[in-house]
C-alpha cells in the first residue's frame, strides 16, 4: 500500500477507474491546463522517448500513458513533489513505463543527454513575478507558479536541447506570455507549428495558451479552432467534456 503523507489524498485520475492519483491540496494537485496539454501534445502511439519537463506529481505522463506506449521520463525540482510523483507510478503499477527524475531542468543533460526524446511536453511556471511580495504565501505553489528556479528562456531551451532534431516540442502557457513564448522558440530554433487558445466560455476572454513546434521546422504556423470549457450554464462544453472524460 502507498503510503500517504500530511494532508495527501488520493483520487481517481479523470474518470478513469483504474488510474489514480495522489494529490495535496497545499503541496500539489493537477488543474485543467496539465489535461488540456495531455490531449494536446503529439505522441508516437507505439514507440518513443517523451519527457515531460515540470511534472509536478507525474499527472501528464500518467495522462500520456492513455495515448502511447512509449517510454515516459518526469522531471520535478521540488523534493516533496518529486516524491508524489513516484508514488504515483508505484500506485499504478507503471514502473515499466514511467520514470521520475528529481533534479533542475537546467541540469539534466548529463542525466538525460542531448537530441534523445522525440517529444517533450511542459507545463511551465506562468508568471515572472519579480518582486516577492508578488509571490504566493506557499512555497510549493510559488515555485510551481512562479519563475523562481526557472524563467521561460530555461525552459525552452532545455526543450531544444533533449528533442531530437524533427521532433515536438508541446507547452501550456497564458496567452499574455505568446509573444514572449514565440521569441524564445525561434531563439532556439524550435519553430511554432500549432496553437490553440482555449477561452473560460464565449464572450471571455482567452486564459489558456496551447503551443507545440517542431525542431529545426520549416515556418507554418496552424491555428486551431478556438476551444471554449463552460457553456453559458457552467456545465462543459461537448468539446471539453470529450477531453476531461472520454468521448
Amino acid at each position: 500500500m502507498v503510503q500517504l503523507f500530511d494532508d495527501e489524498r488520493i483520487d481517481y485520475l479523470l474518470n478513469d477507474a483504474c488510474m489514480r492519483i495522489i494529490q495535496s491540496p497545499t503541496a500539489f494537485a493537477f488543474s485543467l491546463d496539465a489535461v488540456l496539454l495531455a490531449h494536446f501534445a503529439y505522441v508516437p502511439v507505439k514507440k518513443g522517448r517523451i519527457l515531460d519537463l515540470c511534472t509536478g506529481n507525474g499527472v501528464i505522463p500518467l495522462l500520456l500513458t492513455k495515448r502511447t506506449n512509449a517510454r515516459i521520463i518526469g522531471v520535478e525540482i521540488q523534493e516533496r513533489i518529486f516524491q508524489m510523483a513516484e508514488r504515483n507510478v508505484e500506485l499504478n503499477d507503471m514502473f515499466d513505463q514511467l520514470q521520475i527524475i528529481h533534479g533542475d531542468l537546467k541540469e539534466m543533460q548529463p542525466v538525460l543527454g542531448q537530441s534523445s526524446f522525440d517529444v517533450v511536453t511542459c507545463n511551465p511556471p506562468y508568471f515572472k513575478t519579480p518582486s516577492d511580495t508578488e509571490h504566493n504565501h506557499n512555497e510549493f505553489l510559488t515555485i510551481a507558479r512562479h519563475e523562481v528556479c526557472c524563467t521561460l528562456e530555461d525552459v525552452i531551451k532545455a526543450c531544444k536541447l533533449h528533442v531530437r532534431p524533427g521532433g515536438k516540442v508541446a507547452m501550456v502557457h497564458r496567452p499574455g506570455r505568446l509573444v514572449d513564448i514565440i521569441e524564445q522558440f525561434r531563439k532556439y530554433k524550435l519553430e511554432p507549428k500549432r496553437m490553440q487558445l482555449v477561452y473560460p466560455k464565449k464572450g471571455k476572454n482567452a486564459n489558456m495558451l496551447l503551443v507545440e513546434g517542431i525542431r529545426d521546422g520549416k515556418s507554418d504556423l496552424k491555428i486551431l479552432p478556438p476551444l471554449y470549457i463552460y457553456e453559458g450554464d457552467g456545465s462543459y462544453t461537448k468539446e471539453a467534456g470529450e477531453i476531461i472524460y472520454g468521448k
